[in-house]
């Protein structure tokens, strides 16, 4: 973790939001959205995280740091007019029992940013209201994601029914827990694996996965 992802965490734990809200106005004034994102929103989370798993800080504390990284992140966002009525559509969520957020709205402020409509439904959404909410809206694309690597399972039997819909939408799987796992190589094309927004970002703009050993389709 970089310097300024071990002070934007440090100011997280303190529960210092003008501070932490100061230093990311700071940085985005010569970097960009995506690089706050990648370079220093995502490590300090991961590793306030891992402070968490090894009881190093409490759950409050936990509780504390994702509430201001939340405002920080919502202050942050650019919310542009819609300019195509026909632009394509992403369902952002994260499954039941998963209550992580942070990492479903980077994800669904990238595809904002892109020119995507976004659906966000937030964490510890279960299934079957999952379900119905897609058949309804019939998105091109549903992004999931885990922090916790026990999640693994119910990630994948989201991923496998979302795919068996009749309108076959492109699924997205990231987060802490799956940028950690190594998933087996699969034929499964509409299931895409992906360990950093710069990949997710690559995908947006191309619709296709980078050429290294993290962009996996698994089954």
């Amino acid at each position: 973790m970089n310097s300024k992802s071990q002070e934007l965490a440090d100011l997280f734990l303190a529960g210092n939001e003008d501070q932490a809200l100061h230093l990311v106005q700071k940085y985005l004034e010569k970097h960009t959205k995506d690089e706050l994102y990648q370079l220093v929103l995502t490590p300090a989370m991961y590793w306030i995280g891992e402070l968490w798993e090894k009881n190093i800080i409490t759950v409050a504390d936990e509780h504390l740091a994702t509430a201001i990284c939340d405002f920080v992140v919502s202050v942050t966002e650019v919310r542009r007019p819609l300019q195509n009525i026909h632009k394509k559509k992403v369902m952002v969520l994260g499954p039941e029992g998963e209550d992580h957020y942070i990492g479903l709205k980077m994800v669904a402020s990238l595809f904002k940013e892109n020119g995507w409509e976004v659906q966000y439904l937030g964490p510890n959404l279960p299934l079957d209201a999952a379900i119905d909410s897609a058949k309804r809206w019939k998105p091109d694309v549903i992004a999931l994601s885990a922090a916790l690597a026990y999640r693994l399972p119910i990630l994948k039997k989201y991923a496998e029914t979302f795919t068996s819909l009749d309108f076959k939408p492109t699924v997205i799987l990231g987060g802490r827990a799956v940028s950690m796992a190594n998933w087996p190589a699969s034929e499964t094309e509409s299931i895409v694996i992906v360990k950093e927004l710069d990949q997710l970002k690559s995908w947006i703009q191309t619709g296709k996965e980078s050429d290294n050993d993290f962009s996996i389709s698994i089954g």
